[in-house]
């Protein structure tokens, strides 16, 4: 069965490691029959939360701010499956991603629980190190974030030891995003 698949891709990079795992994450996606939108976040001009709670009167247009994020909310709301991707900064995602993603609460806030919508995610990462320690900070937080929100994990490809932009080009793990994205 097709899916509508959400890629937020945290990268400042456009054409870095994340975007390639992207490309090929997508590429086999839709080798599967499923849709995929895209959105390089770093293009996009997004303010960071305010923590006002006055959110979610308009499902339309749920946040009070008015900036690149109306581009997102469709996406996000129609999605079935979401993916973050993001390079590995300080051990967790990018502001850029950290952002967006905050920013989502205002289609919670649609709801009189606050309830977010039940999504399936993947992440994908890109990262200098590559040891379990190296990963374990962003994992967790992934994990976590999944969990609170009731969210289905369907994968993970972490591509380390790729500092330099396109270093991920002719590797194994171009492969495996591929084969994620044709999996679902």
């Amino acid at each position: 069965m097709s899916k509508k698949i959400l890629i937020l891709n945290g990268s400042p990079r456009l054409k870095g490691n994340t975007a390639m795992l992207c490309d090929a994450f997508a590429r086999g996606a839709q080798s599967a029959g499923h849709s995929v939108t895209r959105f390089d976040l770093q293009r996009m001009d997004i303010h960071g939360c305010l923590g006002c709670m006055k959110g979610g009167k308009d499902p339309a247009s749920p946040c009070v701010q008015k900036d690149d994020m109306g581009k997102i909310y469709p996406a996000y709301r129609e999605a079935e499956l979401v993916v973050l991707a993001s390079p590995l900064y300080y051990w967790s995602v990018t502001g850029q991603l950290k952002a967006a993603f905050d920013r989502l609460f205002a289609v919670a806030e649609c709801n009189p629980d606050y309830a977010n919508p039940r999504k399936e995610c993947a992440l994908i990462m890109a990262a200098e190190g590559n040891s379990p320690e190296n990963w374990k900070p962003a994992l967790d937080y992934y994990q976590a974030l999944a969990g609170f929100l009731g969210w289905t994990d369907r994968g993970r490809v972490l591509a380390g030891g790729v500092l330099e932009a396109g270093a991920v080009a002719g590797t194994p793990v171009m492969e495996e995003a591929f084969h994620l994205g044709a999996a679902l």
